[in-house]
């Protein structure tokens, strides 16, 4: 397993293996990997012939009193962790490789629509600082082939549509989220969480388990009374331990618009806080047709 640092080196050694007829696959991250990252690897490595993953802590998807500077990096450990599954290279820039200009860079990418909303209202900024950071990492990789987890859903519907808007050749692969055993989702925040608040945490998942179920009985042709249901559902987060709640929303799934009435199928998406640790996570719901 090779580390590359320079993109003219990352984007040469992956144009050799494509001359050479093999299939790439990438697995973009920020570092302090655990089992969901873990996940997206071994779901990748065995559908092409070469495997690169990235590690690299994005600067401009974190607003000024975020915790970039804060942010685990732990390389060697990581390293460590993808030993033996398939990885050919490490692509580990800095952040002044990634970004040589002036700060902030000159050219942006937005997508409006995905990226006010939700998460976006909270965070603003922090999907352009995605869609930045993925177009050009894809274009200096040059994959086939993407993984990217469920986790982040908005995040994964912003990356699907600038690949589709920009006319990028990569196929985007959805992996589902990995949880423990009491259905939190992994997450690198999740280590800032104490012994009380890890406690507390799992209530996220519960949560939208039940508005999963009532989203479902309500019937596709009844946007109208989601509103209620989301209000319970945030107030059952606060009655469950955590200190705020930045949302919780049922949407429609591709553009996360609020339902009009007639889609079969939504995705509950929330948001909430446990001391500094801001956690997200989703459901996707078939939901019932109406007689």
């Amino acid at each position: 397993m090779r580390v590359i640092e320079r993109k003219a080196a990352m984007r040469a050694c992956t144009r050799d293996w494509r001359c050479q007829a093999e299939r790439v696959g990438f697995v973009p991250t920020m570092g302090n990997l655990h089992r969901g990252h873990l996940e997206l690897v071994d779901r990748l490595a065995p559908q092409v012939d070469r495997l690169v993953v990235s590690i690299f802590v994005n600067p401009l998807q974190f607003g000024p009193e975020e915790d970039y500077d804060a942010y685990p990096r732990t390389l060697e450990s990581d390293l460590t962790a993808l030993d033996g599954r398939g990885v050919d290279v490490v692509f580990a820039p800095t952040a002044r490789e990634m970004y040589p200009g002036a700060e902030p860079p000159w050219t942006g990418i937005d997508v409006p629509a995905l990226s006010q909303t939700l998460c976006g209202e909270s965070r603003p900024g922090h999907f352009a600082g995605v869609a930045m950071v993925v177009a050009k990492l894809l274009n200096i990789v040059e994959p086939d082939c993407a993984a990217f987890g469920c986790k982040d859903y908005q995040q994964l519907q912003v990356v699907r549509r600038v690949v589709a808007d920009l006319d990028l050749p990569v196929d985007i692969q959805a992996v589902p989220t990995v949880r423990e055993s009491d259905g939190l989702a992994l997450s690198s925040r999740n280590a800032y969480l104490d012994a009380e608040q890890r406690r507390r945490a799992p209530a996220l998942y519960a949560t939208l388990q039940v508005l999963a179920e009532q989203v479902a009985r309500a019937g596709a042709e009844q946007p109208d009374g989601l509103a209620g249901l989301e209000a319970a559902a945030r107030q059952r987060l606060l009655d469950s331990g955590f200190d705020a709640v930045d949302y919780v929303a049922v949407r429609r799934c591709d553009d996360l618009a609020p339902p009009r009435g007639g889609e079969r199928r939504v995705v509950c998406l929330a948001a909430a806080w446990l001391g500094g640790a801001r956690l997200i996570d989703n459901l996707v719901v078939e939901r019932a047709a109406v007689d």
